[in-house]
């Protein structure tokens, strides 16, 4: 009777459904933060560990040189001081400056219009570098031929992008001859066809280390539609997706290797919304955006259940009770990201921002997802 007793139960877990092991190549993923200069930054309080790449937001364009942001050099002096300090614990982070952003890239076309201003703009930006001993640039312009939020453009931008990541390049190379070591130029690239569609990514693409897409923001403040903000798959009428991003910026000419897949850690509220389909694709009226760690808590609300999308391979949260329907990250969906990188050979992973989560659980999970046999 024991010994049937023990085949039986050999014969059930023999037979049982096992989960599947994939195996990846060998690769040490980029995972890239992007840290928010206006806020007071504690080293302590930052995982350097889990990081690769440190974008400290931003530097301005004003006047045709890189600089700081209104009266902010005292600040970001002190920031970046702080971030140099985490060397200590991860030797290898690489700390960059990264100039515009949504908010500050006003000044980008009008710099670049001439040589002579792509010059000083180059000037400029590798005096910042040297003043506050970085590791590179990274370019984050929204957008080159694009007015983004309400910047002159123009249709010259196009070339123009590309001759001042010509420009930029030449002149870290001469720096970096010097010193012995490789600086490190990188993008933010808009997540959606229309940004590739007026640039030249097949040529800016050979000036840069790698590029980081900005795979979110798909459901934003100007949508009456409930919708994923940072869905992995496609669903919904508007077709966009992280894959499809990725997917875009192939076509038009990067290669996979140089692709860094963007994530957010942070969620957007809408409120009105009817509970068919639990509010999801359902019209409402935008409330906010709130971080990862405020959703976090607001899950945890009985009048909160979360649900997963699975063919966008993304979770929301919605709330019967106000009507009120939420878009996010959450571990299961940075999870299936991170699978993704590894299935399309990415070089990594990139998030807006540090803060968003005090919690550490996105980045943890992330981190782990891109690097499991490190057990720390």
């Amino acid at each position: 009777m024991r010994l049937s007793f023990i085949f039986l139960a050999i014969l059930i877990f023999s037979c049982a459904p096992k989960e599947e092991v994939q195996d990846y190549p060998e690769k040490d993923y980029h995972i890239v933060g992007y840290v928010a200069g206006w806020k007071n930054i504690n080293p302590k309080k930052i995982p350097a560990d889990k990081l690769t790449h440190i974008n400290y937001a931003f530097a301005d364009v004003k006047d045709g040189i890189v600089t700081h942001i209104d009266d902010r050099k005292t600040k970001d002096s002190t920031n970046l001081a702080a971030l140099q300090s985490l060397k200590l614990v991860n030797p290898d982070l690489k700390i960059l400056i990264s100039i515009g952003g949504w908010t500050r890239s006003k000044g980008f076309s009008d710099a670049v219009l001439t040589a002579e201003g792509i010059e000083k703009l180059t000037d400029s930006g590798v005096e910042f570098l040297k003043k506050y001993q970085l590791d590179g640039l990274d370019f984050d312009w929204e957008y080159p031929s694009l007015p983004g939020d309400n910047n002159p453009y123009r249709a010259e931008d196009r070339d123009n992008f590309v001759a001042m990541l010509k420009s930029f390049r030449s002149a870290l190379d001469s720096l970096g001859a010097l010193d012995n070591r490789h600086y490190l130029m990188t993008i933010a690239s808009g997540g959606f066809r229309k940004y590739l569609e007026v640039n030249n990514m097949a040529e800016a693409q050979q000036y840069l280390d790698f590029i980081n897409i900005m795979a979110y923001d798909f459901y934003t403040a100007g949508d009456q539609t409930t919708g994923h903000h940072a869905n992995l798959y496609p669903n919904g009428s508007k077709g966009r997706s992280a894959q499809t991003a990725v997917k875009e910026h192939i076509e038009f000419g990067i290669p996979a290797e140089k692709l860094v897949l963007g994530v957010p850690f942070y969620g957007r509220m809408w409120k009105g919304v009817d509970s068919a389909e639990n509010g999801l694709f359902q019209a409402g009226n935008f409330e906010m955006g709130l971080p990862y760690h405020q959703i976090n808590a607001l899950s945890k609300n009985s009048s909160y259940s979360r649900f997963w999308d699975t063919k966008a391979s993304a979770p929301y949260l919605f709330s019967p009770l106000d009507s009120t329907w939420i878009t996010f990250e959450d571990e299961e969906s940075i999870k299936a990201k991170m699978k993704f990188v590894k299935e399309n050979q990415l070089a990594g992973a990139m998030f807006w921002e540090l803060s968003e989560d005090n919690t550490g659980t996105l980045l943890t999970t992330l981190y782990k997802s891109l690097n499991p046999a490190d057990t720390n």
